[in-house]
């Protein structure tokens, strides 16, 4: 039973890992070509704070990914090593799920334009239960 579980969880988590990464770097080059856009045509603080909420989003969301990576190698493997990462892992998505939706809060409070409808597919998935 145990090597079936090893055998099956290895490519589990390469993919959830693969699917970070691809999230990250997505997120990434979004918020590069904004940069660069706002270096020609400097962007008003709302548009600004839109494009970092909108980073965080993506980066929480590959955070996720990471996560139930961990989640599954921990089954699998219980060093302490492994229970460390997941724990540190848990803690850094925790406190930025924290600051972006205070951040959300504050944009909504302020008048600014609601920005679930800037969300990158993954984090309105995540939202709605899908995901």
């Amino acid at each position: 039973m145990r090597e079936w579980l090893d055998f099956i969880s290895e490519p589990v988590i390469t993919a959830l890992d693969a699917i970070a990464l691809l999230v990250i770097v997505v997120g990434t080059t979004e918020v590069s070509v904004n940069v660069v856009r706002a270096a020609i045509k400097p962007l008003g603080y709302q548009e600004a704070r839109k494009v970092w909420l909108r980073y965080a989003r993506w980066l929480v969301a590959a955070l996720t990914f990471q996560l139930a990576a961990d989640i599954i190698e921990t089954s699998v493997s219980t060093s302490w090593q492994t229970i460390g990462r997941l724990g540190a892992i848990a803690v850094i998505r925790t406190f930025l799920n924290y600051f972006l939706e205070r951040g959300v809060e504050q944009e909504q409070r302020d008048g600014g334009t609601p920005v679930a409808a800037d969300k990158p597919p993954v984090a309105q998935l995540h939202e709605h239960g899908d995901g």
